[in-house]
């Protein structure tokens, strides 16, 4: 039945999804944006924080330190991933990138198949955020709540690390002229393993805090890909501030439209995307492609 709290609970619910999506989305659009990789491998590493931040978790009992594991570890990986091989398609087209990440999604998917089997893995949210809060005009889960205030500040976090620190200026420089940045002593490339990491970082943040809500499976990762691209889209490639927007608008459409048909959810959201492809062939907040 569709009545007033149904719409404001799936609101909610649409702003926590849509938060989500937006830092997953960030670490996307920033890999794109600064390095020009297409990563499809960005899905099987949200599905690799989320598993890391479990198997912490199921040996020391901590939810903190099962995020700080799943987010250094997905981080880590993104390191050695750029180092071993993504740093030899810099120059190479697009189409190479995505083959050559979709081969990793598949390989990190069935490592992961391989090593802990199909059955979905969970992981409890910390003791004091069990339970629902009353915010007066309806009741609400309070992991929802603070997941939402928790991917509000990791947000916050990477916009100033990557856009009001030295890090940030050397990047943008590094896209513009690599040659002039090595001329002064910077290993650009040092720089571009270090987005490469810490966009990883975001996916694999955004899978261990999303565990208490979505149960952790293999193939967890590929349903939000397609919803982490969707987003880029619309807010547009490469822009951070377009990734956010994208996000909330993403999760709303997914969330409203769940709450009269589920079956037609990701219907509307493409019909949204392509709607802003027609309007604003680069996004909400994006510009013309880099080449």
């Amino acid at each position: 039945m569709i009545n007033w709290a149904n719409f404001i609970s799936q609101c909610f619910n649409g702003l926590v999804l849509g938060a989500l999506l937006a830092l997953i989305s960030s670490g996307l659009t920033i890999i794109y944006g600064t390095l020009g990789v297409l990563n499809l491998a960005h899905g099987a590493m949200f599905m690799l924080g989320g598993y890391a931040g479990w198997f912490a978790y199921s040996y020391t009992g901590s939810f903190l330190v099962a995020v700080v594991v799943g987010s250094l570890f997905v981080m880590l990986v993104g390191v050695a991933v750029e180092r071993g091989i993504i740093r030899y398609f810099y120059s190479r087209p697009h189409e190479d990138q995505i083959l050559v990440t979709f081969g990793l999604s598949v390989v990190f998917v069935e490592a992961v198949r391989f090593a802990f089997g199909s059955l979905s893995k969970s992981v409890p949210p910390p003791s004091f955020l069990v339970g629902i809060t009353d915010l007066g005009f309806m009741i609400y889960p309070t992991y929802r709540l603070a997941l939402l205030g928790i991917v509000a500040v990791a947000l916050i976090v990477l916009y100033i690390v990557l856009y009001r620190t030295r890090i940030g200026m050397i990047v943008r420089a590094g896209i513009e002229d690599s040659t002039m940045v090595d001329a002064l002593g910077i290993d650009v490339y040092k720089v571009f393993m270090l987005v490469f990491g810490i966009g990883a970082m975001a996916a694999g943040f955004a899978g261990i805090v999303n565990a208490p809500v979505v149960s952790i499976a293999p193939d967890v990762g590929e349903a939000i890909l397609v919803q982490t691209f969707v987003v880029v889209v619309i807010g547009g490639v490469g822009s951070f501030p377009g990734a956010i927007i994208g996000g909330l608008i993403a999760g709303e459409i997914i969330s409203i439209t769940s709450m009269f048909n589920p079956g037609y959810s990701y219907v509307m959201l493409f019909v949204a995307m392509t709607l802003v492809l027609v309007l604003r062939p680069y996004g909400l907040l994006g510009t013309a492609g880099r080449e």
